[in-house]
């Protein structure tokens, strides 16, 4: 199947307005249409990730969705990483103005 320009540009548009699982059975079902080298042409024409291919691919082939960890994402509160630190700023800008009163 021949990948034309606007045809790239629809499947491309039409990707990044998906998210998660919709997205990867789209990409799977796109990959599938194109045929044998699919991956491939999918990979070098529209700039697909060829492991979110795969992914989409074994999803759609087995029925079974994989859980997209979104929350899991992403920097960690400080408080959580380091649960002593509020007191331990406390304890060294105590230590450094000693006519400061406790709180």
């Amino acid at each position: 199947m021949e990948l034309t320009d606007s045809l790239k540009h629809l499947l491309k548009e039409t990707a990044q307005q998906l998210k998660g699982a919709a997205k990867r059975r789209f990409i799977a079902q796109t990959v599938v249409a194109l045929g044998y080298g699919g991956q491939y042409a999918a990979e070098r024409e529209l700039g697909w990730n060829r492991v979110t291919i795969g992914k989409g691919i074994k999803e759609l082939n087995t029925g079974i969705t994989c859980f997209d960890n979104y929350r899991g994402r992403g920097r960690k509160k400080a408080e959580e990483i380091l649960p002593n630190l509020l007191e331990d700023i406390k304890k060294l800008v105590d230590s450094l103005s000693p006519n400061r009163p406790n709180f």
